[in-house]
């Protein structure tokens, strides 16, 4: 396929990493000798042709900056057919051999959409929740975790000092990887995360007896958005063992900052990767990592792909709680 022109978007909610991954999406389009854009806003860039020529000036600087130099924004109108095929056209209309497009599920699925009106795309998976099922890696997801465990570390500093029950909540509407994740790294007292129906009693009560009981004084719970409010968690604790919580509310610090190594690399790899396969002819796919190496799935087949919690993980939080 010949490639002369092509388009990058950042969908969704920003991610950490999402700049040094279009600036490896311009900077191999430019080795290659292809033009690229940036389309500002997501999908609405694309219905409203809010464009941007990106080349070594714009993007040289940006490989430590969180956000995205290509700002993001949800679309009622693109979810419509007829928001689609405006955007479609734009894209024939500015000459795009294929879009990249940087972002999480709902990304995707907007990327699956443009490909049944026959637009090229590369999907790269960049979101803090980890919660694409084709992937075992999404960009962003190292600094958002080590993001929280640093301001956990520090809460911890004084409330052990004061002797009190800390109660955490961080990002994870739908999935609770990044919580996961976040307790085992920190050693809380219990981890609470959607996809596992809370026993408060067995599941955060008796992990704090038996943690007073080993003669600790203060407890860590961390607590996935989507698995309940952090402020009503407290209170039940309050009423159930007398002990009067703080809560922290993360809430969007775990966005922001400079990406990781971790990150950065992935990133960089992955934008390599997209402009490699769209120069190669390989279109309408996911970019995704497993076992260590990256690959890539067809779209609507890496969407139709679920996973939960891994096992080993809520064995190792089991054994380390309370002791």
């Amino acid at each position: 396929m010949s490639v002369r022109r092509i388009g990058v978007l950042t969908s969704g909610g920003d991610s950490p990493g999402m700049n040094p991954c279009v600036r490896s999406v311009v900077r191999t389009a430019l080795y290659h000798g292809i033009e690229c854009y940036g389309i500002r806003r997501g999908y609405n860039g694309l219905i409203t042709g809010d464009v941007l020529r990106l080349d070594e000036k714009n993007i040289s600087h940006i490989i430590n900056r969180g956000g995205t130099i290509l700002y993001t924004a949800r679309s009622k109108e693109f979810l419509t057919e007829e928001g689609q095929q405006r955007a479609a056209s734009t894209c024939k209309f500015l000459g795009l051999d294929g879009i990249v497009a940087i972002g999480g599920d709902g990304t995707f699925r907007g990327a699956a959409a443009l490909s049944k009106f026959g637009i090229n795309v590369i999907c790269i998976p960049a979101t803090i929740d980890n919660d694409i099922c084709c992937t075992n890696y999404s960009i962003g997801f190292d600094t958002a975790a080590n993001t929280a465990i640093e301001c956990i570390d520090k809460l911890r500093d004084t409330m052990q000092s004061h002797e009190r029950c800390s109660v955490v909540e961080v990002m994870g509407r739908n999935a609770g990887y990044l919580a996961m994740y976040v307790g085992l790294a920190v050693g809380a007292t219990a981890v609470l995360v959607p996809e596992k129906e809370i026993d408060f009693e067995e599941d955060v009560v008796e992990k704090i007896r038996q943690a007073r009981m080993n003669g600790f004084t203060h407890y860590m719970i961390v607590v996935a958005e989507g698995a309940g409010s952090a402020a009503d968690i407290a209170a039940k604790i309050k009423d159930a063992v007398d002990l009067d919580p703080r809560v922290t509310v993360l809430g969007h610090i775990q966005r922001g900052g400079c990406p990781t190594g971790r990150d950065r690399v992935n990133a960089t790899k992955m934008g390599y990767l997209a402009v490699e396969m769209l120069i190669n002819g390989k279109t309408n796919r996911i970019i995704c990592t497993k076992d260590g190496s990256f690959r890539d799935v067809d779209i609507q087949e890496g969407l139709a792909m679920a996973r939960g919690i891994q096992p080993i993980e809520v064995d190792v939080l089991a054994a380390m709680t309370g002791i």
